[in-house]
């Protein structure tokens, strides 16, 4: 990632990408404290057009304050950034990454004294799990790992420091030769994919599971509203391991991910052990929305 052409914004600075970089005592660096936001932008008939970017912009903001780190810079200024950093890299369809960090002014746990700093990237990354996996779905472990309780890591704040949860399962999960992993609460109660929200289907009912460790996704806010629309009933519930296994259908959402099908859990196939009805009902309705071909939620689109 370090050896590319292309433009980083950081600190209201564009950087050519090969010049961005911090000192090796940044505090963020060696304690993990900060926060960030995962923003795609996809080619419309009206050019590009970033998804629901005033919502992830609030999250960011909600992030800072939930961690208490200053945010250099407004909303508007935010909003421009990301919006060039396409233009800068002449990108029609990319991943955005905004990341708020501590800087290097200082050593030790209490971060008092390090200033914040701001950078936003964007490069071209296909689907998270794969186009296979986008199309023919995926296979995915329970992990040993349980997600974060909410007085641990405070949960709704998507911070770096969670991640290393994240990867000790997936690694977990890749290694027994799987795609994902799927993590529990310490109720024993299902939260989450490694970075993916999760929907079951049970009998024409979409359920998502009822957990203060999930983070609370974008894309599964946009699920949400799109299977209301389509009919569907979508009812939050506390989600059993045993539950997944009787499941009709199984998804997971996500910026990265966007909606991926599971196929199958702890060696056990999910419904016909294939993509179901309702997974590509909603996959269909999610492209429309972020492609600008659905006559609703336009305002979801911010056009570059």
């Amino acid at each position: 990632m370090q050896d590319r052409n292309g433009f980083i914004w950081l600190d209201g600075q564009w950087l050519p990408w090969r010049d961005a970089k911090v000192h090796l005592l940044t505090h963020t660096l060696h304690y993990g404290y900060g926060c960030f936001e995962g923003i795609r932008a996809y080619e419309t008939s009206c050019g590009p057009a970033v998804f629901r970017l005033a919502d992830h912009l609030r999250r960011l903001e909600d992030s800072a304050r939930i961690l208490a780190i200053d945010l250099p810079f407004d909303r508007a200024t935010l909003v421009t950034a990301c919006c060039q950093v396409l233009e800068r890299n002449g990108l029609s369809c990319a991943y955005i990454r905004p990341l708020l960090f501590l800087g290097a002014e200082k050593m030790g746990v209490d971060p008092a004294g390090a200033a914040s700093h701001l950078m936003v990237a964007a490069w071209p990354w296909d689907a998270y799990l794969g186009g296979a996996g986008l199309e023919n779905g995926i296979r995915v472990r329970v992990s040993s790992y349980a997600r974060h309780h909410p007085n641990v890591q405070m949960c709704r704040a998507k911070a770096i420091s969670s991640y290393a949860n994240s990867i000790l399962a997936v690694r977990e999960a890749r290694r027994d030769g799987y795609d994902e992993a799927l993590l529990l609460d310490t109720e024993g109660y299902v939260a989450e994919g490694s970075s993916e929200n999760l929907f079951v289907v049970r009998d024409g009912e979409l359920l998502q599971p009822d957990s203060a460790s999930a983070l609370d996704g974008i894309t599964r806010r946009t699920v949400c509203t799109l299977a209301v629309e389509a009919g569907l009933t979508v009812r939050d519930k506390r989600i059993t391991r045993d539950e997944l296994y009787c499941a009709d259908e199984i998804f997971l959402t996500g910026t990265a991910a966007e909606i991926t099908p599971v196929i199958a859990v702890d060696a056990r196939p999910v419904g016909q052990g294939r993509p179901g009805e309702v997974t590509r009902l909603l996959q269909a309705a999610y492209f429309a929305c972020v492609h600008g071909e659905s006559a609703d939620h336009g305002d979801w689109l911010t056009r570059v």
